[in-house]
C-alpha cells in the first residue's frame, strides 16, 4: 500500500483579521448534506447480522454514485469557499513549492539521467547529458502528456548493453501501468507498448524484459474489479505484446503476485511471488546453464526474502528467515537448507532496514531509533566504515554497478531539504552534488525526538517540529501524523508543506507506532492482526502525551493519515471522538469487512486478517470505522479520496462519509473531498497537491478558530 506522501501542512495569511471574520465551528450553522439513500442491505457474518445501508456506493461508476460525488464535492467546496484565508493560504503554498527540485543521477554507459522539476511544474522532467559535467538535454516530458498533468513518466529500466531504456507511464493515478521504450542516444521512441501492467518494473534481459500483468480487465471495471492470476512475461523488442512468451504463473492460486528480477550479471532470473504483503517464496532458473525449469529456494510465505546479488553460484539474500532485526546470507540454490546457509552480515540490535550493491562493496541501511545510520561492507562481509550523515534523517540511494567506484545517495529530514551526496566507495568521501533552496528560512525551526508510553506501557518514538522559542502553553496548533502497519517504517522526510504550519507557530509530529519495522519485524507484528488495536492506543497515547505535555489541547489538535494511515484516523476518531478537533482521513481502508474484494485488497488479509474466518471477523469488527460510527458528536472532519483511486477503492470513503454524515450529532462539519483524475497519491500534479492542501489547511485553521497571519 502505499502510501507515505506526509503532504499535508498550512501556513499564515490574513494579516489582522478579527475572529469575526472567521468561521468558527461551535458558531457555524448545521450544515445541510446531501440526501443519501438508505438500502435495506444485511450480511450474515458465521452468525452475526450486520447491516450495510449505503452498499450502492460501492458502484463507484453508477449515474446515481456520480451525482452523489457531486453534490458532496458541492457542499465541501461551498464551505470551504467561505473561509477568509483559503486564497492567500494557497498563494503562500505555491511560493513555498516553487524550487528548483532534482533527483539523484542515474548512469547509463556514458550518460546520466535525471529528474528535474522548475518549481511549479505539473511532473518532474526527465533529462540526460553525457558525462557529470556535460549539458544537460531534454529526454522526456511528462507534462507534454496530457493538458492537465495527471499523467506521468518514469525510468523503468536500462538494457544490460545500456542502449534503451523502458519508460513506465501512469494515468490519472491509476496503479495500471503502460511501458513504453526509448533509445538511450536519441531519445527516439521504439514502436513497443505494454498495457494493462500492475504492481511491477521491468528487468532487462538480453533483448527485452519481464514484466508482471493481470490481463485487460472487464470494461467499465477497471478500477475496482479484483485482481487476480498475476503472470510474468517476457517482452522481445520489436514484437507486440500479444507475443511475449508467458514465464510463469499459478493456475491454483489466483489470490498471489508475482516479481521477477534478474542478478546483476544475468545468471538467474529471480521470480518473487507472495499471498500478501508480508511474506515470499523465492524460484530462480539459471540463464547461464540453460536451466527450464524454476529452482524453489525459499518456499512462501513467513518470511521476507529479496535476493540481493549472486556470487560464485551462490545467491547473496536479504532476509528475516532466522533474524527478526534481518540479516545478509549467503545461500547455494542447489542446497538451500538453512543448515547450508552462510552469514556474512549477522543481525543486529538495529533493525538492518535494506541492502544495496556498488562496485564490489554492500552498503547496509540501519534504523537507529527511526533515523538512518550506513555502513559500507565488501562482499567477505567485512566493515569497511560508517558512512557519516549530516544529522539525524533518511538516507537512500547508493545503488550503482559493479565497476563503479562512485555512487549518489540522497539524505533529508524534517528540517533538512532533500540534498544528493556523490561518494567515494573507494576512500569513503562524501561531497555535496545538490540541494533544494526553498523560499523558508529554515534555522527558525527545530525537531526533537521524544518517547512516550503507549496504554500497554510500550515506549513509542515521536517527532516534535516547531519554531524555536515555542510556548508549552497548550495553545499551539497541531498535526499529529501516523501509519502503523505493512512494516513501512515512517522516516523523517521532508514536505514543502510542513512549513505551512510552522510558519503559523504550529507543531507537525509524526508517531513511529507498532505496524511499522522500525525496531524490527516484532515491531510489526505487534502492530498487526489480532493485534492491530496496539497501533490505535499508540496514536490515542501520542495525542494524549502532546495534550499533557501543553503541546497542544484537544481544541487545537488535528489528526491525519493515509491509506492504512486513513484507517488508522478513521479508528482513533470512532473510538475518541473527544480526543481531536479535526480528523483527516485520506485514501483510507475503513470498511474492514469488505476491503478484500477490490483490486489488490485480498492481499492485505496478511496484515488485517478477513472477514471470511471467524476469529479476524470478530476482531475487524470491532474497530472497523465504518461499523463503528454511532450517534455522537465527531471531530470536524475532512475526508479525502479520488476517483481513480484502484489502490484503496474510493467507496470506503463514500461509506464511511454516508454514515458520518448520518450518526454526526454536531454542528461541525463532516465533509468529503473526492478528487477527479487522481488515485492513491502518487504521480498527483503539483496543481492539485497545492489545491487539495489549501482546502486542508484552510479547514483546519478554521475548526481550530486559528486566524492565518500572513507576518
Amino acid at each position: 500500500m502505499e502510501f507515505k506522501n506526509l503532504s499535508l501542512i498550512g501556513l499564515a495569511s490574513a494579516g489582522i483579521l478579527s475572529a469575526s471574520c472567521l468561521m468558527e465551528t461551535k458558531e457555524s450553522p448545521e450544515i445541510e448534506y446531501p440526501e443519501t439513500k438508505k438500502v435495506n442491505q444485511v450480511d450474515n457474518y458465521h452468525g452475526t447480522e450486520v447491516e450495510d445501508p449505503y452498499r450502492w456506493l460501492e458502484i463507484d461508476t453508477a449515474a446515481e454514485v456520480e451525482a452523489w460525488v457531486d453534490a458532496q464535492n458541492e457542499v465541501t467546496q461551498a464551505y470551504l469557499s467561505k473561509i477568509p484565508s483559503r486564497d492567500k493560504i494557497e498563494t503562500r503554498l505555491s511560493e513555498i513549492y516553487n524550487y528548483e527540485r532534482y533527483s539523484s543521477p542515474s548512469r547509463a554507459g556514458e550518460y546520466y539521467f535525471f529528474y528535474k522539476n522548475d518549481g511549479l511544474q505539473n511532473q518532474s522532467v526527465i533529462y540526460r547529458q553525457k558525462g557529470l559535467d556535460g549539458e544537460p538535454s531534454l529526454f522526456l516530458d511528462p507534462n507534454k502528456l496530457s493538458d492537465d498533468g495527471t499523467v506521468t513518466a518514469s525510468l523503468a529500466g536500462f538494457s544490460d548493453d545500456k542502449k534503451y531504456v523502458s519508460i513506465r507511464v501512469n494515468r490519472s493515478g491509476s496503479d495500471w501501468t503502460e511501458f513504453y521504450v526509448r533509445e538511450v542516444a536519441t531519445g527516439k521512441e521504439l514502436s513497443d507498448q505494454i498495457k494493462w501492467a500492475k504492481f511491477t518494473g521491468t528487468s532487462w534481459y538480453k533483448d527485452g524484459f519481464f514484466y508482471s500483468s493481470y490481463g485487460i480487465p472487464e470494461e467499465g471495471t477497471e478500477y475496482s474489479q479484483k485482481n487476480e492470476f498475476h503472470k510474468v512475461y517476457y517482452h522481445k523488442l520489436g514484437t507486440p505484446q500479444a507475443e511475449d512468451e508467458l514465464i510463469w504463473e499459478d493456475p491454483k492460486n489466483a489470490l498471489r503476485n508475482f516479481y521477477a528480477y534478474t542478478t546483476e550479471d544475468d545468471r538467474f532470473l529471480v521470480v518473487s511471488g507472495s499471498e500478501g504483503t508480508y511474506g515470499n517464496s523465492i524460484r530462480v532458473r539459471d540463464l547461464v546453464n540453460g536451466q527450464k525449469d524454476f529452482t524453489l529456494v525459499f518456499p512462501g510465505f513467513d518470511y521476507e526474502y529479496s535476493v540481493v546479488d549472486h556470487v560464485d553460484d551462490k545467491l547473496l539474500v536479504y532476509t528475516n528467515h532466522g533474524a527478526a532485526n534481518f540479516h545478509l546470507i549467503l545461500v547455494d540454490p542447489l542446497n538451500p537448507s538453512q543448515e547450508n546457509w552462510e552469514v556474512l552480515i549477522p543481525e543486529k540490535d538495529l533493525k538492518l532496514d535494506r541492502v544495496s550493491t556498488a562496485g564490489n562493496s554492500l552498503i547496509a541501511f540501519y534504523l537507529k531509533d527511526v533515523a538512518s545510520q550506513v555502513i559500507q561492507y565488501n562482499y567477505a562481509g567485512d566493515s569497511i566504515r560508517e558512512i557519516n550523515l549530516p544529522d539525524l534523517g533518511s538516507a537512500g540511494g547508493f545503488g550503482g554497478y559493479r565497476e563503479d567506484t562512485e555512487v549518489f545517495y540522497t539524505f533529508a529530514s524534517y528540517l533538512y531539504p532533500p540534498s544528493i551526496f556523490r561518494y567515494n566507495l573507494e576512500t569513503g568521501e562524501s561531497s555535496l552534488f545538490k540541494t533544494a533552496k526553498l523560499d523558508v528560512d529554515l534555522t527558525q525551526f527545530e525537531t526533537k525526538r521524544v518517547f512516550y508510553k503507549s496504554k500497554d506501557g510500550t515506549k513509542v518514538p515521536l517527532f516534535i517540529v516547531h519554531k524555536k522559542g515555542m510556548k508549552q502553553d497548550g495553545n499551539n496548533p497541531t498535526l499529529l501524523y501516523g501509519y502503523g502497519g505493512f512494516s513501512i517504517n515512517i522516516t523523517p522526510r521532508f514536505s514543502p508543506n510542513n512549513f505551512l504550519l510552522l510558519e503559523q507557530g504550529g507543531i507537525y509530529a509524526v508517531a513511529n507506532l507498532r505496524g511499522g519495522t522500525e525496531y524490527g519485524e516484532a515491531w510489526h507484528k505487534a502492530g498487526m492482526l489480532m493485534n492491530k488495536q496496539n497501533v490505535f492506543d499508540d496514536f490515542i497515547a501520542a495525542a494524549e502525551y502532546l495534550i499533557d505535555e501543553n503541546y497542544t489541547s484537544k481544541e487545537k489538535l488535528g489528526i491525519s493519515g493515509r491509506s492504512n494511515g486513513g484507517l488508522l484516523v478513521g479508528a482513533c476518531m470512532t473510538q475518541r471522538p473527544e480526543l481531536y478537533q479535526v480528523a483527516f482521513p485520506a485514501v483510507g481502508v475503513l470498511d474492514m469487512l469488505r476491503y478484500h474484494k477490490f483490486t489488490i485488497g485480498w492481499a492485505w488479509a496478511s496484515e488485517y486478517g478477513s472477514s471470511d474466518d471467524p476469529e479476524h471477523f470478530r476482531n475487524l469488527f470491532a474497530y472497523s470505522p465504518y461499523h463503528n460510527l454511532e450517534k455522537t458528536k465527531y471531530p470536524s472532519t475532512m475526508i479525502t479520496t479520488a476517483d481513480h483511486d484502484d489502490r484503496v477503492v474510493p467507496a470506503h470513503s463514500f461509506k464511511f462519509a454516508a454514515r458520518l454524515q448520518e450518526m454526526h450529532t454536531g454542528n461541525n462539519p463532516v465533509l468529503i473531498r473526492i478528487d477527479k483524475k487522481a488515485g492513491h497519491g502518487a504521480g498527483k500534479p503539483i496543481e492539485k497537491v497545492i489545491e487539495e492542501n489549501a482546502d486542508i489547511w484552510s479547514f483546519f485553521f478554521n475548526e481550530i478558530g486559528h486566524i492565518y497571519s500572513e507576518e
